[in-house]
Formats: C-alpha cells, structure tokens, sequence
C-alpha cells in the first residue's frame, strides 16, 4: 500500500456560473469561461454538493435467495449550493424564467413569475492552490429551491439544487464533464 498525503485535495476556493446552453462548452480545466456564463458570486461557506441518487432493484436467485444481479432504474445527478450575493444573476436562477428589469434610476424590480423551464449550462471551478478541477454541465436546471429568510443575523442567501441532465457526447449519455489539470489523476 502507497499514502501520499500529497495527492489529497481539498476545495479551498471556486466560482459557479450558469449560462445558456448555447453557450461555448470549457475545453479544459483553465481555459477560459465563454462571455455568456454569469459568476453567480459567493457561495455559502457549505461550498457545493455533487449527489447522485440511483432507485436500483436487487435480482434475487431462487437457489439460495443469493442477489445476483442489480438493476438500475432510475439515476439522478445534481449539484446543491446556496449563493449569498443578491444581484441580478443569482435572482434570475432562483426565481427561475423571471427578469429583473430597471425602472428608473436606481430603482429595479423582478416580477417572480410561476417558475417554467429554464435550462442552462453550469460550470463548477475548484481550486486548491495550483491544481484545478472543472466540472461542466451542457444541460442543466434549478429544480428545486431552498427557502428565502429575512433576518437581522445571516445573509439574505439562494439555496438551489441543479439537475444534471444527459447530453449525447460522443455517443456516451453524459450528465457531467470533469476536467483537472492534476497530474495525479493519471496513473503512474
């Protein structure tokens, strides 16, 4: 057995940005955020989840009751975060189809509409030191939001939970890219 304390990562910084899906895809690591992305600002000191959550269904033998096969039925990929900015980017994917507009002169308003589809691409920065690990979504969507609390000792704070839906990439069904430009995930 090998340790190497020098291969464990940790997610010290990051930014997440939403765009349409229109947008031009990452192409590593670092290369550069298409224009069309937004930063979505701060996130919570919570960072952010990625989750899957498969229903799968146990195939049992009649010889010994023994479980001899697994189906999957169902899978599910998402990522959960909760911005603390207000501005316009984050009220947009909250209030998900909904516009904020100007008014006057320093005077804005969002009408919260009943939320409709409204699916972006999302792309997920973190870095630790030098080494960075991208995660790209082409087709995501806020499916489900936290709620919204107004009081005098914690932020004003945007808890959503994007679902990862699956792209036909190069004939593969796929919900995310990751991309890193750590060395140590080759093996060597």
């Amino acid at each position: 057995m090998t340790l190497d304390a020098a291969k464990v990562r940790v997610a010290v910084t990051g930014a997440v940005y939403a765009g349409p899906t229109s947008s031009t895809a990452p192409t590593s690591a670092t290369s550069s955020v298409a224009a069309t992305f937004n930063d979505m600002g701060y996130v919570s000191e919570d960072g952010v989840t990625e989750a899957y959550d498969e229903d799968v269904q146990d195939i049992q033998a009649w010889q010994g009751g023994a479980i001899v096969r697994t189906l999957i039925s169902s899978s599910k990929a998402t990522l959960q975060f909760t911005m603390i900015e207000t501005k316009a980017s984050v009220l947009e994917l909250y209030h998900k189809g909904s516009t904020v507009e100007t008014i006057g002169a320093n005077s804005y308003k969002i009408d919260v509409e009943t939320p409709d589809v409204d699916r972006k691409s999302f792309i997920l920065d973190v870095l630790d030191g030098a080494k960075h690990i991208r995660l790209y979504v082409r087709d995501g969507e806020v499916t489900e939001r936290g709620e919204i609390t107004y009081v005098n000792d914690d932020t004003i704070s945007y808890n959503v939970t994007v679902t990862c839906y699956p792209v036909s990439v190069g004939g593969k069904n796929v919900v995310l890219t990751k991309f890193s430009d750590d060395i140590n995930w080759t093996y060597s």
